[in-house]
């Protein structure tokens, strides 16, 4: 699924190739179709993110919310739009750019309101300006939870997901099966500004790039990664290979349904509630 810098750097891409401007909305495929033609010809106002959400908005405070779920994709390209290839469900076009949406969960057509409520119900999203890490930090310094299961709650944390949620634990030094309670305000701090760090670095990049600059092949003298996901990481998907700092086999387990990916020497088990 895609994690939030991909939503944030998609909503990017629709304000330039759209906003301010009026837009040709359509839904080849049909299942958009009503709402569609309510939009059709409206000036779209802007786009933007919140986690795992894109909301895009049109005048009269009229929203299409986007989830892409597992599969779906949102492409934004240059140039007059062609005729659609495949199950289209929504396609917004002008006269130099189009973006056609395919394999999303949810496409619908939302009020203001609605959208105020769904971004209410989310934890704080690192890459907006409005997150307030002490709204996540209240949940997680008060739960039983494993801090691997909590940051990849959206209602505690907003837009992490399973390669951002690996290597931010790597990066420092916490076993993902650590309690939260168990953390303290100053570690959850830390993580908090380096998720912020490295999320707006994938926006730049459109890939999740995570090892410090004397880890990366370069440096170390070995071959780039080579993965669907992209970029170069610690722990994720990486299960047997040597960890890049000290050499263990990373290891991996499944908790709730997702694998969880670490190195048992740089991220210890916790052994007292004092280990920062």
């Amino acid at each position: 699924m895609p994690e939030g810098h991909t939503l944030r750097r998609l909503a990017d891409e629709l304000d330039v190739a759209f906003g301010g401007r009026p837009a040709h909305v359509g839904s080849p495929q049909g299942r958009f179709a009503a709402d569609a033609e309510q939009l059709d010809g409206s000036l779209l106002v802007g786009a933007e993110s919140a986690g795992k959400h894109l909301f895009v908005e049109f005048t009269g405070e009229r929203y299409i919310h986007v989830h892409l779920g597992l599969i779906g994709k949102f492409d934004v390209r240059e140039g007059a739009a062609p005729p659609p290839v495949g199950m289209v469900r929504l396609r917004i076009q002008n006269a130099t750019a189009y973006a056609d949406l395919r394999g999303a969960t949810q496409c619908d057509l939302i009020t203001r309101e609605k959208r105020n409520d769904i971004i209410a119900k989310l934890g704080p999203d690192p890459l907006r300006a409005d997150a307030d890490p002490g709204k996540a930090w209240a949940r997680i310094s008060k739960s039983h939870r494993t801090i691997g299961e909590l940051l990849m709650d959206q209602t505690v944390l907003a837009g992490v997901g399973n390669v951002y949620r690996a290597e931010i634990l790597y990066r420092h030094k916490v076993h993902p099966l650590r309690p939260g309670n168990t953390m303290r305000r100053s570690k959850w701090d830390a993580m908090w500004a380096d998720l912020v760090e490295l999320m707006a670095y994938g926006v730049l990049t459109g890939r999740i790039d995570t090892v410090r600059p004397e880890h990366t092949p370069e440096a170390m003298g070995r071959p780039p990664r080579v993965d669907d996901h992209g970029g170069e990481v610690y722990v994720y998907r990486r299960t047997g290979q040597p960890c890049l700092v000290c050499g263990t086999k990373i290891r991996t387990q499944e908790l709730a349904g997702r694998n969880l990916f670490w190195c048992s020497q740089c991220q210890p088990k916790l052994r007292s509630r004092a280990v920062g």
